[in-house]
């Protein structure tokens, strides 16, 4: 079992020098003319010739949704060497997911959003629009990342979401040119067809406990008035219908099970856990590797090809940052030495807000039992044993997307419906039998950004994110729990129908609604857009459609912060698609395309439903 080796793991990789003849450092000073800044940063870069520094084709950053992919994807080749870095452990204890059963009992999932060992543990500035509250956000920092800790929900976006990226300056990212690769990751567990795939690593499954809540929810919507959807990835997202999930037999299928460890035992690739990436070594505006800090010392690595950056939207403009990539004024500011002006790094921040709202259940058939410690033990034992029963599923097993008002071309609020109650992110436990609905807008108009706290890669960035800051996103948000409360009033609920827990029947004005949100929406966990993918000719994009770095050479970045904009669902499959997408633009392969694939549109917009 090569993967319970400590440390690096796999080939012997030969020494390698900086690439190209090392100038001496006064003749790079006179010769080259870059400022006293760059200078430095080239004669640190080429110090690295006199010592014994490892080197590979690729460096990657980040063992999460998009960097397990390009591991798995770019080590194909056996050509390929590649090192994949990952600041958090393995998501696996003696080589045993069972004994890291945290992370792969789907219905554990609230221990690790909870608990710092598996996460960077973010928070928010204070809001200023949500009654100065601080908002917390969980990110993974573990083998798989986010997807080792999100709530296994998969859900690709909208047809029309690619497209606008396409015309916001991502060109070749269209759906016709997306869609391919959200089918080449893919095995759906109810085959291939038009829209799924049949043969990928990334397992998706339906729920299978049937539950009465459930079927309550999908009737009343349609009693509402708006349509079931047999498949919300696939022709139709508009309805209610039952979720995909990555979840297969029974256990969490995140990146790590599905394209990490399969390719673990390749000798050209290594990995290593428990590494802190601190910065990036540049020669002038060359990208030559990456400096790390691992078991307390602080090592460099070289990449002969290229370093990928797979951080996430948090950690990878961070990094950028870090190594003098960015503002060039904030960054002088932290006595970071600058190597490329982009303005745009850590900028365009976008996220989903949602909100619960929550009815108590007449009926003893909510997970609330599920939650006393015996039941606990009983459900954990079963899954330990099987991996069945209570634990083999998330239960966030129905949902659905509608259009909030007539006029809007497709949805723009999402709904999770879950048969339990919710309380501070499962931090607190449920006191009662209820069911709730995540909801919240999609395509918010509020725009935030990231910058550094200080020089020191173990300081967490400054994150604001600017909620609510329009009149639009407050209006939806109204809308939000105002067709929530109709879905929850229909005729199908009637035998569960208890009163309503939040926002309770005392909130009924504009008003009252407004200040319900302001205290109690919280994140959906899906920051995005900080390092957004666009023409080098827009002064705000960071990377280009081939995901390199605009202005420097040899850098990518791959993973949700290259989104132009947010895509109207859960993000963890976006991202995997962009990873694979981007695997075959790094080996030079053509995009695959499928043309002409039929998109539902409503017979009428002069309807909301």
């Amino acid at each position: 079992m090569s993967y319970l080796m400590k440390g690096f793991k796999g080939h012997s990789p030969v020494m390698h020098k900086v690439a190209g003849s090392l100038f001496k450092a006064h003749t790079l000073k006179n010769t080259l003319g870059i400022n006293e800044q760059q200078f430095k940063i080239s004669r640190a870069s080429s110090q690295l010739s006199s010592e014994k520094v490892k080197s590979y084709n690729y460096i990657i950053v980040g063992a999460g949704s998009a960097g397990c992919v390009l591991a798995n994807r770019l080590t194909e080749d056996p050509q390929n060497t590649v090192l994949l870095l990952e600041a958090g452990p393995k998501d696996t204890l003696l080589g045993s997911v069972r004994l890291m059963w945290k992370i792969h009992m789907p219905a554990a999932l609230t221990y690790n959003l909870c608990d710092e060992k598996y996460n960077w543990y973010y928070h928010t500035t204070a809001q200023r629009h949500m009654d100065s509250r601080v908002l917390y956000w969980p990110r993974g920092r573990v083998w798989g990342g986010s997807s080792s800790l999100n709530a296994m929900v998969y859900i690709r976006g909208h047809a029309e979401d690619y497209n606008r990226w396409s015309k916001e300056g991502a060109l070749g990212w269209d759906y016709e040119h997306c869609l391919p690769y959200f089918k080449k990751a893919q095995t759906h567990e109810l085959g291939p067809d038009q829209y799924r795939g049949g043969n990928g690593p990334l397992h998706v499954s339906r729920g299978k406990t049937n539950h009465p809540l459930h079927q309550a929810f999908l009737e009343a919507a349609q009693q509402a008035g708006y349509p079931f959807t047999d498949d919300m990835n696939g022709y139709q997202q508009e309805g209610f219908g039952w979720m995909d999930m990555t979840i297969h037999q029974g256990q969490r299928w995140s990146t790590a099970s599905a394209y990490l460890r399969p390719a673990i035992s390749r000798p050209n690739f290594s990995v290593a856990e428990k590494t802190l990436v601190t910065k990036i070594l540049f020669q002038g505006t060359k990208c030559i590797g990456v400096e790390y800090v691992k078991n307390g010392k602080r090592k460099k690595v070289l990449a002969n090809k290229e370093v990928i950056l797979s951080g996430g939207a948090i950690n990878s403009p961070q990094l950028l940052m870090l190594s003098g990539i960015g503002n060039a004024d904030d960054l002088k500011k932290m006595g970071i030495p600058v190597v490329c002006h982009l303005p745009g790094v850590g900028q365009n921040l976008q996220d989903h807000l949602e909100v619960y709202v929550q009815q108590k259940c007449t009926k003893p058939i909510t997970l609330y039992s599920a939650q006393k410690p015996l039941n606990m033990m009983r459900i954990g034992l079963e899954w330990l044993w099987k991996f069945t029963g209570e634990g083999a599923t998330a239960h966030l097993e129905s949902g659905g997307f509608i259009r909030s008002e007539p006029g809007v071309p497709h949805p723009d609020i999402q709904f999770h419906f879950l048969p339990s109650q919710v309380i501070d992110h499962g931090r607190v436990a449920s006191t009662m039998e209820a069911y709730q609905v995540h909801v919240g807008p999609m395509r918010s108009t509020s725009v935030g950004w990231l910058k550094l706290k200080s020089s020191d890669p173990n300081d967490h960035p400054i994150i604001e994110p600017n909620y609510l800051s329009t009149e639009r996103d407050i209006w939806e948000f109204r809308q939000c729990v105002k067709l929530t409360r109709e879905i929850f009033a229909q005729k199908a609920f009637e035998t569960f129908r208890g009163p309503e827990i939040q926002p309770g029947n005392h909130v009924q004005s504009d008003k009252e609604i407004d200040a319900f949100i302001r205290q109690k929406a919280d994140s959906a966990y899906h920051p995005s857009c900080t390092c957004k993918m666009g023409q080098p000719s827009d002064s705000t994009a960071v990377v280009d459609p081939q995901t390199k770095v605009i202005g420097v050479e040899n850098l990518r970045v791959v993973d949700a912060s290259i989104m132009p904009s947010i895509v109207t669902g859960n993000l963890n499959a976006p991202t995997i698609m962009i990873a694979e997408k981007a695997a075959d633009i790094i080996k030079g392969l053509p995009s695959l395309q499928e043309k002409n694939v039929p998109v539902y549109k409503p017979k009428t917009l002069e309807t909301q439903r």
